[in-house]
């Protein structure tokens, strides 16, 4: 059963190929690719905006269960950086009520990245936290700051 969990963690083990790449370095990418993954994700989530809440919550929920049962042999900590399922759900949230174009779909990924990778205010508590809620929450985090930073561009620029 731990061969599915890792499966489901490592966005089908799509995690596994920077390592192999790019040998020696600390930042891999596989974050860089799990987000990536999700693109196809979101573009599979349901067109209504009620459908897409309650399967954006019930793959966070899920992102925290796998988290929690999936295990790596030598490695210690709470976030191993092959787990790359938290990424796709704070990809996903950062595209939750947006069109699905690809303009909105690459700010979403710039920005997601950059609030992942500095971990700013809320998602740094959240990356503290010793935990699989910890581990996939900091991503919701940084998912619902690019969420909202383009809800507001849309409202004040396009909209304006």
């Amino acid at each position: 059963m731990q061969i599915v969990w890792r499966a489901l963690a490592t966005g089908l083990f799509i995690s596994y190929l920077p390592p192999l790449v790019f040998k020696y370095k600390k930042n891999t990418g596989a974050g860089f690719l799990g987000t990536l993954w999700a693109m196809p994700l979101v573009l599979i989530f349901p067109q209504d905006a009620m459908l897409y809440l309650i399967a954006m919550l019930a793959f966070w929920v899920f992102a925290v269960i796998v988290c929690k049962k999936v295990q790596f042999k030598g490695y210690e900590g709470h976030d191993n950086p092959k787990i790359v399922i938290d990424e796709m759900a704070g990809y996903v949230t950062a595209m939750a009520f947006l069109p699905r174009t690809w303009p909105y779909m690459l700010a979403a990924f710039v920005l997601f990245r950059t609030f992942d990778t500095l971990k700013p205010g809320p998602v740094k508590t959240f990356d503290r936290m010793q935990n699989a809620f910890g581990v996939v929450f900091d991503d919701v985090a940084g998912g619902l700051m690019t969420n909202i930073l383009i809800q507001l561009f849309i409202i004040f620029i396009v909209k304006g």
